[in-house]
């Protein structure tokens, strides 16, 4: 009998380490797609401020955050560049991803 509760020992932490591998694997995938969800709002935003497509720039954001199940907790437009960070619920957790677009610096 010995060897049975050995037995039920290794399965339940091989369990516990294999719940807890998937949950991880579960949360970086959420966030990678969150932080496309912010790439895109930033470049939506962006493009919105360059006047390349009509609409207010985070009002633009926000619909496309929409689109992949997150909201725009800050936007912040300076000129041609846009800043935008989105978040999203993952479980309890609430993640957020940040993004920046515009036209690069110009050269010295």
């Amino acid at each position: 009998m010995p060897g049975t509760a050995l037995a039920v020992g290794v399965v339940a932490c091989t369990a516990a380490l294999a719940v807890g591998l998937c949950s991880m694997a579960g949360a970086a995938a959420f966030g990678q797609r969150l932080a496309a969800t912010a790439d895109a709002a930033v470049l939506a935003a962006a493009d919105a401020a360059s006047g390349a497509v009509d609409g207010v720039p985070c009002e633009r954001a926000a619909e496309l955050a929409a689109t992949g199940d997150a909201v725009v907790a800050d936007c912040r437009v300076d000129g041609l560049v846009a800043t935008v960070t989105v978040s999203a619920r993952f479980g309890v957790l609430v993640v957020s991803a940040s993004a920046r677009a515009g036209p690069p610096p110009a050269a010295e």
